[in-house]
């Protein structure tokens, strides 16, 4: 059902809950995951190494459990960039949590944005 499950990396305390649910989720649908980390052109360095370094450890995460699990790094803002990047992939379905650090100044959050631009379905956790 879900041959490919994109996993956009967020910077939340959540987020190891989030991964255990994509894990899950790859398991019963004998799933690929693709992990993403978007970065914004104004980010520090420190940041931009912080997130390359929980990237990695995801990975690894993922693939103790046996999951194949491909990564992959874009600039931009946040929702549009996941939304791209299901598109480009053709990607069965989102997971992100509703509590990332949400890196664009807009009113919304990007767990909203991104259901609404989504071109598949999102799971969302809480």
């Amino acid at each position: 059902m879900f041959k490919t499950i994109l996993f956009p990396l967020d910077q939340s305390r959540a987020y190891e809950d989030t991964t255990c649910q994509a894990i899950e989720l790859a398991k019963t649908y004998q799933s690929d995951i693709t992990l993403l980390a978007v970065l914004q052109p104004n980010q520090c360095i420190n940041n931009q190494e912080l997130i390359a370094s929980q990237l990695k450890k995801t990975q690894n995460q993922i693939q103790e459990a046996q999951i194949k699990c491909d990564l992959h790094e874009r600039q931009g803002k946040p929702a549009c960039v996941i939304c791209d990047v299901a598109n480009d992939l053709n990607v069965d379905l989102i997971v992100l949590s509703t509590k990332g650090v949400n890196l664009e100044s807009t009113y919304k959050s990007t767990a909203a944005r991104v259901i609404e631009l989504a071109p598949c379905p999102v799971l969302v956790v809480p």
